[in-house]
């Protein structure tokens, strides 16, 4: 392997209003070459970066600082790459946990190769049969939140009417199926026809509504789950929390993953039936990924098993390429892709 390289990397030109376009990304060569070794002393790793998740966190990222987003995770920096979660192989170590020849999963800048301190990675141990792309979804912090959030604070029982929302993305594919794990009757909205289908068909939910057809989301919901819903896994916000509002059954339970449809507003949507929370006794409770660390063996060893007995589907959309990493992130924004999306940046 050559020792020095210059380093392609994804960054941001300035801070965005709106929604994210291809054009605030930039994708360039490094000036100054790179050293594929780490300083003596220094306790740092350099990886070689494969996988990068693209994830809807990431937009708000994108936006100038204020302070709700600083509270959450700290903004992207313009002329510099943006950052998220990926898979590497470790290529040089000053630190003894990590060794050349190691596959890690953290926090990552988007580029081809990373110098990253090791607090926050985690060591894949290869002799788990599963592609190494997982690590950036099903086994890393998507999991994590899907997991965490539907069992730690929704509590589900067996017969329990559970609704997610963007259903078919990352988060939702795996509530859905762990809801149907535990005898839940499952529903789902998605945004295409495309998506739909595979909700019913190859995620085996009760059923499933395209929110963009459906003039009342009221009503759509009344039909789908005419008897009310116990727990709604909200990824969206907006008009959909409100209607679920509406339709949640006393003592109903609400996990506030995300909200994708206000993160690019000038102005948030209005919540109108509020006061439903406390006619029916709602729990509703946000929260993050970080926030249920410490059960992440637990999580492993429940998923683990789901996903050698195939119990679990898990769908993944791979675009290969650094250079094609703009495209892949905005069209999340839009609901292009189809599963988790996924960046491949280098052969295994």
């Amino acid at each position: 392997m050559e020792n020095t390289v210059r380093n392609k990397q994804v960054i941001l030109r300035d801070y965005i209003e709106g929604f994210p376009k291809e054009s605030d990304l930039k994708v360039v060569t490094a000036s100054n070459t790179t050293e594929l070794k780490v300083k003596p002393g220094s306790m740092a790793v350099l990886v070689k970066n494969l996988y990068l998740s693209c994830d809807p966190y990431m937009g708000i990222r994108m936006r100038e600082p204020n302070p709700s987003t600083l509270a959450l995770i700290d903004a992207f920096v313009p002329g510099k790459p943006i950052a998220g979660f990926g898979v590497s192989k470790v290529i040089d170590s000053d630190d003894p946990v990590f060794e050349k020849g190691d596959y890690v999963w953290g926090l990552v800048d988007w580029e081809e190769y990373s110098t990253i301190h090791p607090i926050g990675i985690f060591k894949i141990d290869i002799n788990i049969n599963v592609p190494l792309s997982y690590y950036t979804g099903i086994l890393g912090m998507i999991g994590l939140t899907a997991y965490g959030g539907f069992f730690e604070i929704c509590s589900p029982k067996k017969g329990e009417t559970v609704f997610i929302s963007a259903a078919s993305g990352a988060v939702g594919q795996l509530v859905g199926q762990f809801a149907k794990l535990m005898g839940c009757y499952v529903v789902g909205s998605a945004g295409s026809k495309q998506k739909v289908d595979i909700l019913l068909n190859k995620f085996g939910f009760d059923d499933a509504f395209n929110y963009k057809e459906e003039p009342d989301l009221d009503a759509a919901l009344k039909r789908c789950l005419p008897q009310g819903i116990d727990i709604y896994f909200e990824n969206v916000g907006g008009k959909m929390l409100d209607a679920v509002l509406m339709n949640m059954k006393d003592n109903g339970r609400i996990a506030v993953c995300g909200m994708i449809s206000q993160y690019h507003l000038k102005a948030n949507e209005r919540i109108q039936n509020l006061p439903f929370v406390i006619v029916k006794k709602i729990k509703m409770q946000g929260f993050v990924c970080f926030d249920f660390l410490n059960s992440f063996p637990k999580f492993l060893e429940f998923v683990l098993p789901c996903i050698k007995e195939r119990k679990l589907i898990y769908v993944e959309d791979i675009v290969e390429g650094l250079e094609n990493g703009p495209a892949a992130l905005v069209g999340l924004f839009h609901g292009q892709n189809v599963g988790k999306q996924v960046l491949k940046v280098a052969r295994e």
